[in-house]
């Protein structure tokens, strides 16, 4: 039955073009045409306006006709009746094809969260940009890290793995939390939670809490995470109890998106304890520091001076 009315509805249409209609039939195919587009519900999100589709093809129809002929003045909304129409019957936007609209979210200064359709939660690093779909379509759930570093906390789900692209390096989970820090030289995976595949250049590592990935150079190899790491500092308070100013440098410039510069190397083990409150200004913790190591730092941009 499907079979015959999509066939009839085709020949009808072939007909029309080619002006070999009757008055009867044009009356039955304008009929059908509005009909149809008067009832339809029309999906803005994966099919468009559908005033602008039906123009775009009603143009595009006339552009096809060589020679003039009359031309029906329900066929604009037989365009789009049409695609309605075969949408319905399965030929057309069929789940996963129609193209996800993508948003970007980008940070300056200060580190912030999004939480995204499925449930997932993104905690960007400053001076860090992501791109996501406004809504997952399909049977993966697909983003990118476009700059800088974030933490993932994935919303689980078995059918629709989430697969995140950082430079040359995709990530596929499909409910775990992690770090990704990336830079122009090198991209990390850090996994905190469940498990990891990390693929680049025809390599692959899967890694567990407590493992990182690291891309370097075109090799990708696997390593045990720095235990500093494992533990999402965008979203809690973290104090850093007797560690060395390297390991509070690192973790500043993941979390800030930026980077140190010194002369003198020897500075890096000096020992310290920081407590740095989850929405700190970079500026606030520096001053932190200074007064505890009698350092001075001093903000450049996205470039922090040690003198």
């Amino acid at each position: 039955m499907v079979k015959r009315i999509k066939h009839s509805l085709e020949y009808l249409i072939d007909k029309s073009s080619r002006n070999k209609t009757s008055e009867a039939e044009e009356n039955l195919l304008g009929n059908f045409a509005l009909s149809e587009y008067q009832n339809a519900e029309w999906d803005e999100v994966s099919m468009g306006n559908s005033d602008e589709v039906s123009k775009n093809i009603y143009n595009g129809i006339q552009l096809r006709i060589v020679k003039k002929k009359r031309f029906n003045p329900y066929l604009k909304y037989m365009a789009a009746a049409s695609i309605l129409f075969l949408a319905g019957l399965g030929f057309f936007f069929k789940p996963g094809i129609a193209a996800e609209k993508q948003l970007s979210f980008k940070t300056s200064s200060i580190p912030k969260s999004i939480k995204l359709s499925d449930g997932s939660k993104i905690y960007l690093a400053a001076n860090s940009s992501f791109q996501y779909p406004e809504k997952f379509n399909g049977s993966e759930r697909k983003v990118s890290l476009l700059k800088g570093n974030a933490f993932f906390e994935i919303a689980k789900d078995k059918k629709h793995p989430f697969i995140i692209t950082s430079g040359e390096v995709k990530t596929r989970v499909v409910g775990t939390s992690f770090h990704i820090q990336m830079s122009k030289s090198k991209c990390e995976v850090i996994v905190v939670t469940g498990k990891v595949n990390v693929t680049s250049k025809g390599q692959s590592v899967d890694l567990v809490p407590n493992e990182e990935a690291l891309f370097e150079s075109q090799k990708l190899t696997k390593l045990l995470a720095d235990k500093s790491f494992l533990v999402n500092w965008y979203s809690t308070d973290l104090t850093l109890n007797q560690t060395t100013l390297k390991q509070v440098i690192t973790i500043l410039q993941y979390k800030y998106g930026v980077s140190f510069q010194y002369n003198n190397e020897q500075v890096l083990a000096t020992p310290l304890t920081v407590f740095i409150k989850k929405d700190a200004a970079l500026e606030n913790v520096l001053e932190q520091i200074n007064y505890i190591t009698n350092l001075k730092f001093k903000v450049y941009g996205e470039i922090v001076k040690v003198d």
